[in-house]
């Protein structure tokens, strides 16, 4: 497999224990607890995902990003990447910097980690630093505020690599196999759409409009032009789609024909978002170049979450650091469908306004609610048979998060299940 250089020009490399391997390695470890989101941070570092972050950051990185928005080291980047943990599981399990730990989650071996540093945060400063605000009724504020002020950094290796359930397999790829994808459709320019929402026709229209700012001086060869849709798959809110009909509704675009397949792919990152708004958008960028992608797709209130962010936030920030990225924003409007015009439309060109019909998630949210077919207009007739396929199958008849969902969906994925301790 060729070498397959990550955002900030680094090679990636996939740090899995290899089989010989585990058994030496995670026998008699100290075993540390860690949640669904550090697991998901755990799997991204280790496969590059996030490189060149190859592992939770030390104290010295976690200042630089909160407060210039880069690495030590100078490298952009604007999420910490922190593993809490609390004082009295440092106490009693006499860690130390220099220790070897085993992450488990639900009783699974994750990774083994060596300690580099142990050092307290303020949570408070760091949630006034990535989400410009302190305030709780902010989710990503409310999880910060949640955690504990200890930290332990150190480098990740996996100990085995997850392996993904249905319908979640057939639509997961590393940075590496993305790359393979991407050389075998023979794509040079690759936009990325990040989404965590069934596709309205709204949605494919912007889709369309990325590929085309996106195949530039491509014109005369369009199939070596892609949009990769990249959906965020992690911790779910009730009301939030399932993660099942967004990857099957996505997918369903290029089965019917609305994309040709040699222009179209979905795959998924797993992710918790942070709703960080303009600064998600940016991390949300260096994932997407981690995965070989040259565009990145940023429409109105990206990332944001209430009213904690202006609607075009996110566009401002990512023009001050543009040039920092190897991968090129294309700034998108709010759309809607015109009836004077005849056509889905937005604020750059359409002055009918007052008389158009917008792309109304509540309104999609009931359509689907009350199980009628949507006019073409709005959803095509194969996206909402896949979503509701999928609401039965995967959802507990809904295909929005609900209570019953959250507690009894399939597991997206699994590890190895190696006994630890005999």
């Amino acid at each position: 497999m060729e070498d397959v250089k990550g955002y900030s020009g680094k090679l990636i490399r996939e740090n899995v224990l290899q089989e010989g391997q585990r058994k030496d390695y995670i026998s008699d470890l100290v075993e540390l607890n860690i949640d669904a989101q550090a697991t998901h941070e755990v799997i991204d570092m280790a496969l590059g995902f996030l490189s060149p972050v190859e592992g939770f950051m030390g104290y010295n990185d976690v200042q630089s990003v909160a407060e210039n928005m880069e690495l030590s080291d100078g490298t952009l980047w604007s999420i910490p990447i922190t593993l809490n943990i609390r004082e009295e599981d440092i106490k009693k399990n006499h860690l130390s910097e220099g220790d070897t730990v085993l992450l488990m989650n639900d009783g699974k071996a994750v990774a083994v980690m060596k300690i580099g540093e142990i050092f307290s945060v303020d949570n408070r400063k760091l949630s006034e630093s990535i989400y410009g605000t302190d305030n709780t009724k902010h989710p990503g504020v409310k999880r910060t505020m949640s955690k504990p002020e200890k930290c332990i950094s150190g480098k990740i290796t996996l100990v085995s690599r997850p392996i993904f359930n249905e319908p979640f397999d057939r639509f997961w790829k590393t940075p590496r196999e993305h790359a393979d994808l991407f050389k075998s459709k023979g794509w040079k320019h690759i936009v990325a759409h990040q989404t965590r929402n069934v596709p309205h026709t709204g949605h494919e229209w912007l889709m369309k409009y990325a590929w085309f700012s996106a195949n530039e001086d491509l014109g005369v060869d369009p199939v070596q032009t892609g949009v990769l849709v990249s959906a965020v798959v992690g911790e779910k809110r009730l009301g939030d789609y399932i993660d099942e009909a967004i990857l099957l509704g996505q997918a369903s675009l290029s089965e019917a024909g609305y994309f040709k397949k040699d222009v179209h792919a979905v795959s998924f990152i797993l992710w918790d978002m942070r709703y960080a708004g303009p600064r998600e958008a940016i991390h949300h960028a260096i994932m997407r170049a981690n995965l070989g992608c040259t565009h990145h797709m940023f429409g109105r209130d990206h990332a944001g979450v209430g009213d904690f962010y202006k609607p075009y936030d996110a566009h401002h920030l990512l023009q001050q650091v543009k040039d920092k990225l190897p991968i090129k924003p294309v700034f998108v409007l709010e759309n809607w469908f015109c009836p004077v015009c005849g056509e889905i439309t937005n604020a750059a060109f359409c002055g009918h306004e007052s008389q158009s019909e917008s792309f109304s998630g509540s309104l999609i949210r009931s359509i689907l609610l009350d199980g009628v077919r949507p006019t073409k207009r709005i959803m095509r007739p194969e996206v909402y048979d896949a979503v509701m396929t999928s609401a039965k199958k995967y959802g507990f008849g809904s295909p929005f998060v609900t209570e019953q969902y959250m507690n009894g969906r399939s597991r997206i994925y699994d590890f190895m299940d190696l006994k630890v301790k005999a």
